[in-house]
């Protein structure tokens, strides 16, 4: 059994199409996406269609979340009380509801791992951890929470949310991120140390390979990040009502955070070293 596992395609439709054509092509049996199909690029509607028509299971990304619920934009700037009604008016009441119904977590057994699925972490649908992180920050994600399904441990815990596709191993436990299909990101930027940046500009998504619903852990357990290239340009030639287009321009283009003071201020508040970057 072979399972994408795909996120954050935040309304990349070029990116999502290159991706779908791609599990396509590797004969792969289900797809099971982990969130924020909104919010960046201008097509919400038609990537929330192609994510309902195509996958098997789906849960609630922070963007999604955030811009179907109510929120108080009296304390707010200009620019995002803007961005929110843009991302708002960009959906009709059906994916409103859909959205809004998403479940937080999913978990199954393949080849005897439970491997969990999250957007972002166990407790929060927007709590941050990075691939480059303090050791017990990344090894939390494998901890259950109120949110999910069962209180045990994963063996294998899969998320989204960083838009940074990377493997940890650590206590007999895998720590997978997916990275992202419609805005893939490095936040560790060096002018005298960066390779080409097509090996960050492009569509990303994770095939996992074993026995689905299986305890037996003898069994073959084999995991691929795979990278997809795509016609950004074209998808940025359809997004000519986008409020955001430089910045999401510049990101496609050179996968860039827009705001790296927050990623930046986020390793901070944990002590961690960015000196070396």
């Amino acid at each position: 059994m072979k399972i994408a596992i795909i996120s954050d395609i935040h309304g990349n439709l070029e990116a999502l199409k290159a991706v779908l054509n791609d599990i396509s092509s590797r004969g792969i049996n289900k797809i099971y996406c982990l969130g924020d199909l909104i919010a960046k690029g201008s097509h919400s509607l038609e990537c929330i269609k192609l994510i309902r028509d195509n996958c098997d299971v789906v849960i609630r990304g922070n963007c999604d979340e955030y811009f179907t619920s109510v929120i108080d934009t009296n304390n707010k700037s200009i620019e995002e009380v803007n961005r929110i009604n843009w991302n708002k008016n960009k959906l009709d009441k059906e994916s409103l509801d859909y959205l809004r119904n998403l479940p937080f977590s999913y978990e199954f057994y393949m080849s005897g791992r439970l491997v969990r699925l999250v957007h972002a972490h166990p407790e929060r649908i927007d709590k941050f951890a990075g691939n480059i992180d303090r050791i017990n920050n990344i090894y939390e994600l494998t901890l259950p929470s109120n949110n999910t399904i069962s209180d045990l441990k994963a063996d294998v815990l899969i998320y989204g949310h960083i838009h940074t596709p990377y493997v940890q191993k650590m206590y007999n436990r895998y720590i997978i991120n997916t990275g992202s299909v419609g805005n893939a990101i490095d936040v560790f930027r060096n002018p005298q140390k960066d390779g080409n940046v097509k090996n960050t500009t492009v569509a990303n998504y994770l095939v996992l390979t074993g026995t689905l619903d299986s305890k037996n852990f003898d069994e073959v357990f084999s995991f691929e990040l795979v990278s997809v290239p795509y016609n950004i340009e074209k998808e940025i030639s359809t997004n000519e009502d986008n409020i955001e287009l430089d910045s999401y321009s510049e990101e496609l283009r050179n996968g860039k955070y827009r705001d790296m003071k927050k990623i930046f201020d986020s390793f901070e508040s944990r002590n961690i070293n960015i000196e070396d970057i």
